[in-house]
């Protein structure tokens, strides 16, 4: 009899977690889904206008949001047929599970790279040091882009050869490769970019502060006819590290849960588990996954919510390019200091 109670509880729960787990992965990726392809176009359009062209920073958010793009229709799409209307070609066929699990390392490994590239940017660009600020250049971008590419397509290349089928579930080969896997993710996924982020956020912020205690009152700027030049943060600067902040802060928040799940599946591997510890795993991992898709997705809004630059230029696309209307000119203030020579006589 209370085998019985046991099994019908177990049975209610796994059917409750199946449903949730479906529903979440048929709306809330699609929702995620249409969010972050719109968002991925429009925050490209954006970083592409003048005011941002020549920005190396702009150049890795152009690049992480090119890269989201695939993820979103590659990765995510896959995930939302696969959980989301029982599409389970990924457990099926031996070719699929290889490349499917490649292209999702590299296309989610590429855009969060190139969010630390544009952190590193941040701290050469903010440095009172010339020849470290030399550092930040678009030609350096665009070669390190480049670089991002090739990279993690060729070290991912070991999923092509060590992901197998087993037990009907598409995983990492179990035994060494599966403890190597467990090792390698959690730094790859979480340590090294949780740390270099955070790492370089910081140098960046204490170069801000040292270069505002270093300005220099504006009356002491003229000196016998000769201009004394501080460092100064410029507003764009200013406003493309706010954005970078906001998103190494989503990051942080939405990522960490995968690689400390991908871990533990690692770690029982072997373990015996009931129908309904499977089931609760499952949701649990589909939603580490969920997480890092939203994270992509709110890019864009961060971006919005944080600069008034970006909101000006999104704004004016719409109305000159969507809408059709004429721009409205943006009001500049011309600044202008007259030096006085100060000399012993008349020339």
């Amino acid at each position: 009899m209370n085998n019985t109670t046991t099994n019908n509880t177990d049975d209610y729960w796994i059917d409750l977690v199946t449903l949730l787990n479906k529903t979440i992965s048929r709306y809330g990726l699609g929702l995620i889904w249409l969010i972050g392809n719109i968002g991925s176009a429009f925050t490209c359009i954006v970083f592409s206008q003048p005011a941002f062209r020549n920005s190396p920073c702009a150049i890795y958010f152009i690049a992480s949001s090119s890269a989201q793009f695939f993820t979103f229709n590659f990765a995510l799409f896959t995930r939302m047929l696969e959980f989301g209307y029982n599409v389970n070609a990924i457990n099926i066929f031996l070719w699929y599970c290889k490349i499917r699990y490649y292209l999702f390392y590299m296309l989610v490994a590429i855009p969060r790279y190139n969010v630390i590239l544009a952190s590193i940017d941040r701290y050469f660009a903010s440095s009172r040091d010339v020849r470290r600020r030399q550092w930040s250049s678009p030609k350096i971008a665009f070669r390190l882009v480049i670089g991002n590419i090739i990279f993690w397509s060729l070290m991912y290349t070991q999923f092509i050869i060590f992901y197998e089928i087993y037990n009907g579930s598409c995983q990492p080969q179990p035994g060494i490769y599966g403890m190597f896997f467990s090792i390698y993710i959690s730094i790859d996924s979480g340590i090294l970019p949780l740390s270099l982020m955070t790492i370089f956020g910081l140098l960046t912020i204490n170069n801000i502060h040292q270069t505002r205690r270093h300005i220099r009152p504006n009356a002491a700027a003229v000196d016998v006819g000769r201009f004394v030049r501080t460092g100064r943060v410029s507003k764009k600067d200013a406003q493309l590290h706010k954005m970078l902040a906001n998103q190494i802060i989503i990051f942080l928040i939405l990522n960490i849960f995968n690689p400390c799940d991908l871990v533990y599946r690692s770690l029982a591997l072997n373990t015996v588990k009931s129908p309904l510890r499977v089931t609760v795993e499952l949701f649990i991992n589909n939603m580490t996954y969920v997480l890092i898709y939203l994270g992509f997705a709110l890019t864009f809004v961060n971006f919005i919510i944080s600069s008034e630059m970006f909101r000006r230029e999104f704004l004016q696309f719409i109305q000159t390019k969507i809408i059709g209307r004429q721009a409205t000119p943006t009001k500049t203030t011309t600044v202008s200091v007259k030096v006085v020579r100060k000399t012993d006589g008349p020339a």
